[in-house]
């Protein structure tokens, strides 16, 4: 075996903590690299990560992304949410942040590959290496490394990939290290709510129509950013059978209800569509996930524009978010991505 200079990307959680134990147990030489970010709970992180590298007995190196973290993925999530569209940050700073700029850090420091507590593994078609779904279903995270490119792919690794989260306990437990009540959030940011970050980051309420897709005014919202597609909770709209969120229109500053069937529809348009290796022939037909817990669907994508393509699914998928990611696969593998396209972009290209 080819022993390799391998960085983790460690936060002081079990995952990455254990992933750096697992790279080492396969014989390769491990650095611990933690990112700096603009975090409430920075100080705690950094002392925990500390500790875990400490008891582990690997070098740790701080890499300071505070800067572009702010610009690249903050700047991204309160435009798009104030355009009135869901965000997915985490698959946005996965490329950018954690595959990109920390990446290019660790081979500054010499290392040949990275490491991260991802539940995800690399599978492999034709002779190419592609993200695959984690071997613990219940915790795969390979939609969130969809924007991944070729060579991103080519240096990863993922340890845990192959395990559950109650293995990689027990196997912390087995040397001594202790993770009770430290399971992350699914946004690193968001510690004190998204109304209490957006308010710091500027973005106030802003009064708006709570509207029907017939056009009738039937109350008011305090601002789009705090609605997501599919909602029922907080609209304060009495009714024989519940109001929902089917749309959100930021443009305008207008919340969109409806009722349950109006949540389900059997296309959708996207755009910024991006594969892992060469684009396959159109029309592609395989399951296509439209968020982190969605149960992958049947589906069908073709060309309708220069830049947009339409996704036709087997059968109505409920409550696609604008702005969120469609993610491709074929079995496990994951193919490619694109962006969901608001409902004025999807209607110029039909």
């Amino acid at each position: 075996m080819v022993r390799l200079k391998v960085g983790v990307a460690m936060s002081g959680g079990v995952d990455s903590t254990m992933a750096a134990s697992l790279v080492r147990e396969q014989g390769h030489e491990v650095h611990g690299f933690f990112m700096l970010l603009p975090l409430p709970d920075l100080d705690a992180q950094l002392a925990r990560v500390r500790q875990v590298a400490g008891q582990l007995a690997i070098p740790l190196t701080l890499i300071d992304l505070r800067r572009h973290f702010t610009d690249q993925v903050i700047g991204y999530f309160t435009a798009t949410y104030q355009a009135g569209l869901t965000p997915n940050p985490c698959i946005h700073c996965n490329h950018a942040i954690k595959f990109g700029l920390l990446a290019e850090a660790m081979r500054s420091h010499g290392m040949d590959r990275i490491a991260t507590g991802h539940y995800a593994r690399i599978g492999h078609r034709h002779g190419r290496r592609f993200v695959a779904r984690g071997t613990d279903r219940r915790k795969d995270q390979s939609y969130f490394l969809a924007r991944l490119d070729a060579e991103q792919v080519e240096r990863i690794f993922f340890p845990v990939g192959d395990w559950t989260k109650e293995h990689m306990y027990e196997r912390a437990a087995g040397l001594g290290l202790r993770f009770e009540g430290q399971e992350s959030q699914d946004v690193c940011f968001l510690a004190t709510g998204l109304p209490v970050f957006l308010s710091a980051q500027g973005i106030g309420e802003r009064a708006g129509a709570l509207i029907s897709r017939d056009g009738r005014r039937l109350g008011e919202h305090r601002g789009v950013w705090q609605y997501t597609i599919g909602q029922r909770r907080g609209l304060g709209l009495p009714d024989a059978t519940p109001w929902y969120v089917v749309g959100l229109d930021g443009a305008a500053n207008r919340v969109i209800v409806g009722k349950h069937d109006e949540l389900f529809a059997d296309r959708c348009v996207v755009h910024s569509l991006r594969w892992t290796h060469e684009p396959p022939e159109l029309p592609w037909r395989g399951l296509v996930q439209l968020r982190s817990r969605h149960q992958a669907a049947p589906a069908e994508l073709t060309a309708v524009g220069a830049d947009t393509w339409q996704l036709a699914f087997v059968s109505p998928q409920r409550a696609i978010a604008p702005g969120q990611f469609a993610v491709f696969y074929e079995d496990d593998l994951v193919l490619g991505s694109a962006v969901i396209a608001a409902d004025t972009e999807a209607e110029r290209a039909r």
